[in-house]
C-alpha cells in the first residue's frame, strides 16, 4: 500500500503543504476554522500519519521527556507524575516513565537509554548518588529537574517541600500536647526527604526541651521494620505519639498496631508525612502532612519546557509548603 504524503493531504484538503505543515505542529493562529476543518477531514479521509522521525530531525526535537521515578509505589509520586503527564499533554508532548526502585544503577540506565532515544529533557527523583552523571547533565545544558528529592552540592532546577519545617511543626505540637515519648518511623536514610525529615523531629525535641533516644528512632528496610516496632513497643517506656516518615512505613506501623491490638487516640497518636488517597475514610485519628504533588509536579514541568524552549528562569529552587490535616 502506498504510503500518504502530506502533499496527499494538502491536495485532497485544497490547501498548500506549509498550512498542512502549520496544523500538525499546531499552529492555528492565523488559520481558519474552515481551514483546519478541511485538513481534519482529509487526514481521516486518507489515513494519514505524520512522520514523526523526520519532523524531530527537521525541529531537532522529538516532542518526548523522560520522568525517572525514584519509587513509583509511593502515592505521592504518582501525583506528581500524574500533574506532569498532564501538563506535556496539554502541550503536545509524550512522557516516557521509568521507575529506578531507588537503585543509583537503574537509574543511571535510564537515564542514558532516555537520552540515547533523544527526549528532549529529564524529570527526575533523584537517587542522589549519581552525581558525576547529574554533573555531566548541567554541564552539558542538557535540560532536566529535580523533583522531591534534593541533590547536595549541586545547584540544578529542583521543586521539593519543606519537609525539615513541616516535620519540626508537627513534633511541636506533639510535644504541646504533653507527648514526652515521640516515636520516629522510616526506611534507611538514603534520600533527603527522610534525611531533612528527621532533622525537623531531632530539632523539635531539642527546642521543646527533651531529650534524643535513640531507641524511638526505627531506621529499618519495611521487611525489618516490624521487628524493630516489636522492640519499640516492648519496651519499658512505651512511645505516647509517632510519627511515620512516608506513606510506606506508615503501612506498616497500621499493620503492626492491628496485629497487637494498640489503639489509635487511646494508647498512641500519630502523624503522617504523605499523600494518604484513603486517609479521610479512615476513624481513627490520624493527622497527614500533605505534600502540594499537582502544584510541584506543574512546576517542575514548566520548569524542563521553559529549559527546552530556552526561556530564562529567574529561580533554581522551588520549596512549596505542605499542611497538616
Amino acid at each position: 500500500m502506498e504510503k500518504v504524503t502530506m502533499a496527499d493531504v494538502a491536495r485532497e484538503a485544497g490547501v498548500s503543504k506549509s498550512t498542512v505543515s502549520q496544523y500538525l505542529n499546531k499552529r492555528y493562529e492565523y488559520m481558519a476554522d474552515k481551514t483546519r476543518a478541511k485538513i481534519e477531514e482529509a487526514i481521516e479521509k486518507l489515513g494519514y500519519q505524520p512522520n514523526i522521525i523526520a519532523r524531530s530531525l527537521k525541529q531537532k526535537r522529538t516532542s518526548m521527556v523522560g520522568i525517572i521515578v525514584g519509587n513509583i509505589l509511593h502515592y505521592f509520586s504518582t501525583e506528581v507524575i500524574r500533574a506532569i503527564e498532564d501538563f506535556c499533554h496539554r502541550h503536545g508532548i509524550h512522557a516516557i516513565v521509568c521507575n529506578a526502585d531507588d537503585d543509583p544503577e537503574k537509574e543511571k540506565g535510564y537515564i542514558e537509554m532516555l537520552r540515547a532515544r533523544q527526549v528532549d529533557g529529564l524529570i527526575i527523583f533523584p537517587t542522589g548518588r549519581n552525581h558525576e552523571l547529574y554533573e555531566k547533565l548541567q554541564r552539558e545544558g542538557y535540560p532536566f529537574v529535580f523533583v522531591d528529592r534534593k541533590v547536595e552540592d549541586l545547584d540544578a532546577f529542583s521543586v521539593v517541600t519543606d519537609n525539615t519545617e513541616s516535620a519540626y511543626q508537627v513534633v511541636r505540637d506533639l510535644a504541646g500536647k504533653g507527648h514526652e515519648n515521640i516515636a520516629f518511623v522510616v526506611q534507611p536514610l538514603i534520600t533527603s526527604p527522610r534525611i531533612e525529615r528527621l532533622a525537623g523531629y531531632q530539632k523539635a525535641l531539642a527546642d521543646s526541651g527533651l531529650a534524643l533516644k535513640e531507641e524511638l528512632v526505627v531506621e529499618a528496610s519495611l521487611t525489618e521494620m516490624k521487628s524493630n516496632l516489636e522492640a519499640l513497643f516492648s519496651a519499658k517506656e512505651k512511645p505516647t505519639a509517632l510519627f511515620a516518615a512516608n506513606d510506606r512505613s506508615f503501612l506498616v506501623v497500621m499493620d503492626f498496631l492491628k496485629e497487637k491490638g494498640i489503639k489509635l487516640g487511646r494508647d498512641l497518636e500519630i502523624v503522617v508525612f504523605d499523600n494518604i488517597p484513603f486517609g479521610h475514610l479512615l476513624e481513627a485519628p490520624i493527622s497527614f502532612i500533605v505534600q502540594p504533588a499537582r502544584e510541584m509536579g506543574n512546576k517542575a514541568a514548566e520548569l524542563l519546557f521553559a529549559q527546552i524552549n530556552n526561556e530564562q528562569i529567574v529561580s533554581e529552587k522551588f520549596v512549596f509548603p505542605s499542611r497538616r490535616v
